[in-house]
């Protein structure tokens, strides 16, 4: 009797191992026997590198502020970038104007976009140059003829035939441990007397970089397979995410980190939404919100027939509401502005009543151009796309409206340095400060029920 039920026991057990193998063969993808999604039932993903994150600028000729905040340049920072690479440049991009050729312009100023075009021509007979650019419109562009002839790897990305969309986003990957990403384009006006940016370099950080380069690698499929996989395969997921960030120290400072993505389409298992990252952050502000963005719509901005999308903006207004925080909107105002934008603009900032606690404004930002300036094509305008709240640091590339979530290809950096000592400086401390130069500045203008764009804009 005793034997029967040991080999019973031993029949059991062999069975439930040949039903736990055969399980792990037939069912691969099951979240728990992911590896690069283990962190979800782990502790938060940490890593030990030295990173040193500085924010940058392109400040457009003539703009004088009263105000001691100031910060590199972007063609600084992308001259260092070029000058640390020893392997490796990775250059994610919607299009490539770097020439006065390029725009049809006899500008002096443009020299900066041509010396960058020149260094990375030399950089791509020496080292591995990877370009993953929006399937350009029209003729064949010269900066990416020359960059191939010289030695580089272009892929071009048909985003309209993907998802309706464009490869909008704007950043750069060094030796797989340094990367740039925010506003500016491959575009010399983006990097002088032109168009107001703002962007982040961030120095010998391996862990962020190789992350980053995992949405790089994403454009880089799609560049050769022209289709969308769905499921992405593994080797696209990512450990870091709003719920678990990536934990390292910034400026020796003990920071949370995650990059964000769009459309989802594009987005590997374990990546946030740029959609939801906003959102997310919103939702972690405590006492203020301050947004600058070229463009503000609750709409599709380009879809057809038109359609509503409101999704940012209700929920500035919940938390405006729910929360009492302190809400402010610098949008860009140029000779571009949709007048559209204006009455859903006077729509948010009619959410303002001092007795009831309700604090949102809006302002409009014109950088003023001479004759001159404004002879150049796409210029003299704030282009920059990003957030600060009192906890959080947010740096994108895309516009806010709903194509650009939806559709088109963008990405952005999430820093939470809150943990640090109030006496510490901090990459919040230091964007909340860009952001109150300009709101402050005398190229701010208050919205207000009269305001149209044909006076202001």
């Amino acid at each position: 009797q005793y034997s029967r039920c040991v080999i019973v026991l031993i029949a059991l057990a062999t069975l439930l191992l040949v039903c736990m193998a055969s399980y792990h063969f037939l069912s691969p993808k099951v979240p728990f026997l992911h590896p690069s999604l283990s962190s979800s039932l782990g502790q938060p993903q940490t890593c030990s590198d030295p990173c040193n994150i500085v924010l940058v600028e392109s400040i457009p000729e003539g703009l004088q502020f009263n105000s001691s905040t100031a910060h590199p340049s972007i063609f600084q920072a992308w001259l260092a970038l070029m000058n640390e690479a020893r392997s490796s440049v990775d250059i994610a991009s919607f299009y490539w104007t770097l020439t006065n050729s390029d725009t049809g312009t006899q500008e002096p100023t443009a020299e900066q976009g041509e010396t960058v075009l020149k260094r990375l021509a030399q950089l791509s007979g020496k080292l591995s140059v990877r370009i993953a650019v929006n399937t350009p419109v029209g003729r064949k562009n010269d900066d990416l003829r020359l960059l191939n002839n010289s030695g580089a790897d272009i892929r071009t990305v048909n985003m309209r035939d993907l998802t309706s969309g464009v490869l909008h986003t704007k950043f750069w990957i060094v030796d797989k441990k340094h990367v740039y990403i925010g506003s500016a384009n491959m575009d010399w006006r983006s990097l002088t007397q032109v168009v107001k940016e703002l962007g982040t370099a961030i120095y010998n950080c391996s862990c962020l970089a190789a992350d980053l380069g995992k949405i790089f690698e994403a454009y880089w499929f799609l560049g050769a397979s022209q289709s969308v996989p769905s499921p992405w395969p593994d080797r696209f997921t990512t450990r870091y995410n709003k719920d678990t960030p990536l934990q390292l120290p910034l400026n020796n400072t003990p920071s949370r980190v995650y990059l964000s993505s769009s459309p989802p389409s594009l987005c590997a298992a374990g990546r946030t939404q740029d959609l939801q990252s906003i959102l997310s952050v919103m939702e972690d502000a405590r006492s203020f919100i301050y947004i600058a963005v070229m463009n503000y719509l609750p709409t599709m901005e380009f879809s057809h027939p038109k359609r509503y999308w409101a999704d940012i903006d209700t929920q500035l207004r919940r938390v405006a509401y729910e929360k009492r925080v302190k809400v402010r909107l610098l949008i860009s105002c140029w000779a571009s502005t949709q007048p559209l934008m204006f009455p859903f603009l006077k729509s948010l900032a009619s959410v303002y009543d001092l007795k009831s606690k309700l604090d949102i404004q809006v302002r409009l930002f014109v950088v003023p151009a001479s004759p001159e300036q404004k002879e150049i094509p796409f210029a003299r305008v704030n282009h920059n796309k990003y957030m600060v709240t009192d906890r959080v640091a947010y740096i994108g590339t895309s516009n806010w409206s709903g194509d650009y979530f939806v559709n088109t290809a963008g990405s952005a950096l999430v820093v939470n340095q809150s943990s640090a000592p109030s006496s510490e400086t901090t990459v919040q401390s230091q964007l909340r400060a860009v952001f109150e130069r300009d709101w402050d500045s005398a190229y701010s203008t208050p919205l207000s029920q009269h305001s149209n764009a044909k006076d202001l804009c």
